[in-house]
């Protein structure tokens, strides 16, 4: 009996074994032959889209400064300063970064989608998807990073300038005495003369400690079966992850130097804050003790750290204008009084005990999260194009704006209706989280732990609870429609008679404003996102071609003319 299964054990572990072999041979293969033109073409999309846009970006950039309102003279003389330098380091790490996504994209993303295939069930299924996964998805994705890359460039970044541009004195104006500018200057030069070799040392004396201690984890999750070793469908890919391993010290180490240039130009931002250049010093010769201790922290190194950490704050710096990479740093009892900015770390796992598998997928993704989004606003959109509330011309005038605030009726004023349902929705079902389209609930414990979740949940849970307590009578939900959808254009607001009521009390009718604005705020800054404006445009299209099968190939019968290009909508 035990010489039985002895037997078996070996000839599963033999089976794996070839399995693995096949899928690291194969996915080789189909690195060689897809990564190079999936690689060319995102290297190739990258810098065309950067050098092409350069010049308008240098000239945006300019123009913003001078006219904005938000900084005094002193200010916008250091700012234009130190443009040069900083249009020099966009251009070559922006580059520089491009080719390494580019090579690293093109040839590891068919590799690992040749073993992500296990997971399937059915041998001829597994067998297939090993063949055909990684090939023409990965030279698709390549163009889809490319058109995201574009539209940050060409869509975000002047969207943010005009923001700045549009800044009101009223709002309060940052100002800067002279002679403090080349106290900034000295400081960011400083900064990168220190942190950048001192970051680097570090990075490259702890690796050999994150490539054994990570390989020990990984080894000890095999033999023990934890973590994504748990389910046998996954182990070739946690094979690959042994084997990459090193790729991912490397990595480490890059991130490190990358980010070590910021931290050491963020020096001139705190001689400015504190008005002080020994402050700034200060600063400097923290952030690499703050690093040390940082790492020492993750890879469960001594505690603490050798390096000197002087203080360089005397006043907390809003939240908003501090740098923090280090997430849930606090929470492992290392604070430190003196030291509101925290330093960026390496592309450091956790070494702790893995999830498996099972349970990780237990987590709303990502991608979900925004299926669930553009569900919701086809939907939305279709309702309200069937009511004749929004029209085929706004949704060919956002077809043809260069941002949402050309087009704010579909760009942002849809989106906002959207999340308004949502939120309504979520109320109503006396939810914890957020109850998207579909009977979807994201809440605190299943939503995904992602950076860029974290700037949007909180804010619109505290949207949902301050609506929430309003208690909004059927009158006032209708007034806020209106509010949210046409925004500032009281004339498409007065023509549409959804049963609304103005509410009577100023106090209350200028707190659905405020809800109104807030979530408006909220929306533009989604809207600025790049993944955001092509899956949006999906669904403009969809719209589109919603309102052409309902009523024909006639748009809109009052701008025909304008309008006869059929092909802006499909």
């Amino acid at each position: 009996m035990d010489t039985t299964s002895g037997y078996g054990c070996w000839l599963r572990i033999v089976c794996v074994v070839l399995a693995f072999s096949a899928a690291l041979f194969l996915g080789a293969i189909k690195a060689v032959l897809v990564g190079p033109i999936a690689g060319l073409i995102l290297i190739m999309g990258n810098l065309g889209v950067i050098l092409g846009l350069f010049p308008a970006h240098v000239g945006w950039t300019i123009f913003t400064v001078i006219k904005s309102s938000r900084f005094d003279a002193p200010l916008k003389v250091a700012i234009l300063l130190a443009l040069p330098a900083l249009f020099v380091m966009w251009l070559a790490l922006s580059i520089v970064g491009s080719v390494l996504v580019g090579v690293g994209y093109g040839f590891f993303t068919p590799w690992v989608s040749t073993f992500e295939a296990f997971r399937l069930d059915g041998d001829s299924v597994k067998f297939k998807h090993c063949v055909v996964d990684g090939t023409l998805g990965t030279v698709k994705g390549s163009c889809t990073v490319v058109r995201d890359f574009a539209d940050c460039c060409y869509h975000s970044y002047p969207l943010y300038l005009k923001e700045l541009r549009e800044f009101t004195a009223s709002d309060g104006v940052n100002t800067l005495r002279l002679i403090h500018v080349p106290a900034c200057i000295i400081v960011a030069i400083v900064g990168l003369i220190v942190e950048v070799p001192l970051f680097t040392v570090i990075a490259v004396i702890k690796s050999p400690y994150l490539l054994f201690k990570g390989w020990f984890r990984l080894i000890h999750d095999l033999v023990s079966r934890e973590g994504p070793f748990l389910e046998t469908a996954c182990i070739p890919i946690a094979g690959l992850a042994i084997l990459l391993w090193p790729l991912v010290v490397i990595s480490s180490i890059l991130v490190a130097i990358f980010s070590s240039i910021f931290i050491g130009l963020y020096g001139s931002i705190v001689v400015f804050q504190e008005r002080s250049f020994r402050r700034g010093i200060a600063f400097v010769i923290a952030m690499v003790a703050e690093f040390d201790e940082y790492t020492n922290d993750w890879l469960y190194l001594r505690e603490g750290t050798i390096l000197p950490k002087p203080g360089y704050r005397k006043k907390k710096v809003p939240s908003s204008a501090e740098i923090s990479v280090r997430e849930g740093y606090s929470n492992r009892g290392k604070t430190n009084s003196s030291s509101v900015l925290e330093a960026p770390a390496m592309l450091v796992p956790s070494l702790a005990h893995s999830r498996s598998v099972r349970e990780a997928i237990q987590d709303v993704q990502m991608v979900q999260v925004w299926g669930q989004i553009m569900n919701s606003l086809e939907l939305r959109g279709k309702e309200l194009l069937d009511a004749n509330v929004i029209t085929p011309v706004d949704l060919c005038v956002w077809l043809k704006a260069s941002n949402s605030n050309e087009a704010a009726v579909i760009g942002v004023g849809l989106p906002c209706y959207s999340l308004f349902q949502t939120l309504v929705t979520s109320i109503k079902s006396d939810t914890s989280g957020i109850m998207m389209f579909g009977g979807l609930e994201i809440n605190s414990q299943n939503r995904p732990q992602d950076r860029l979740v974290d700037w949007f949940f909180h804010p619109v849970m505290v949207l949902k609870e301050q609506i929430r307590v309003l208690k909004l009578d059927e009158g006032e939900v209708k007034f806020l429609e209106k509010l949210i959808l046409f925004g500032s254009d009281n004339q498409r607001k007065d023509s549409w008679n959804n049963g609304s009521l103005v509410p009577r009390d100023a106090l209350r009718a200028a707190q659905i404003q405020g809800i109104s604005r807030r979530m408006t705020g909220l929306v533009r800054s989604v809207t600025k996102l790049p993944t955001y404006r092509r899956r949006f445009r999906h669904v403009v299209k969809a719209l589109a071609a919603h309102f052409k099968e309902r009523d024909g190939s006639v748009l809109c019968s009052s701008t025909r003319s304008s309008m006869a290009s059929s092909n802006d909508f499909v």
